[in-house]
């Protein structure tokens, strides 16, 4: 159990990566296209992350994921007015999720906790949101490869170059690792 505490924190640091690596590609105007009026731009999808988030992680053991104060319908409505108001708050919901998960410890695994009165284990919970979290960087990665098109630089293996990868990874000795130490 401790490896798992281990490897969903190196998960949900590559995701967050993915993220941050699209946006250092993006200008502001860039972030907020929408291929129409009922798509979400990347800022709203980050607006929309932020707000699970904070609901989630923030005490996350002892309060219900679903809080209260969120407004999850006003996270699909655009309102960040710079590119840097939108990492900025992007950040802050990355830090309340790790802020909420570095503590744990295996005891804490089997801990039940609440999403709108359902309960879960703490590893159902993080399995639950590393799944919600790359289903929504999977589209910020997809829009801004759309958006910037031949410009585009690749966050994983190349076109082309699979070969060449492998060939770097199978002249290293068999060893634990995980795909992320290399990033």
């Amino acid at each position: 159990m401790e490896s798992y505490l281990t490897s969903i924190t190196k998960q949900f640091e590559y995701y967050k990566s993915l993220g941050d690596k699209t946006f250092s590609q993006l200008t502001f105007d860039e972030m907020l296209w929408q291929s129409n009026e009922d798509a979400n731009s990347i800022s709203i999808i980050v607006k929309h992350m932020v707000g699970n988030m904070l609901s989630r992680w923030t005490n996350f053991l002892t309060e219900d994921g679903e809080k209260t104060w969120r407004k999850r319908d006003d996270e699909f409505i655009d309102s960040y007015q710079t590119k840097e108001e939108i990492i900025a708050a992007w950040e802050s919901g990355w830090y309340c999720l790790f802020n909420a998960i570095n503590p744990l410890e295996k005891k804490d695994l089997e801990h039940i906790i609440y999403i709108r009165n359902g309960g879960h284990t703490v590893i159902e919970a993080l399995n639950r949101q590393l799944a919600h979290y790359s289903y929504h960087v999977g589209q910020i990665v997809f829009l801004g490869k759309l958006i910037k098109g031949d410009e585009w630089k690749s966050l994983s293996i190349p076109k082309g170059d699979s070969s060449k990868y492998n060939q770097n990874k199978f002249s290293q000795a068999k060893s634990k690792r995980h795909f992320t130490d290399d990033l």
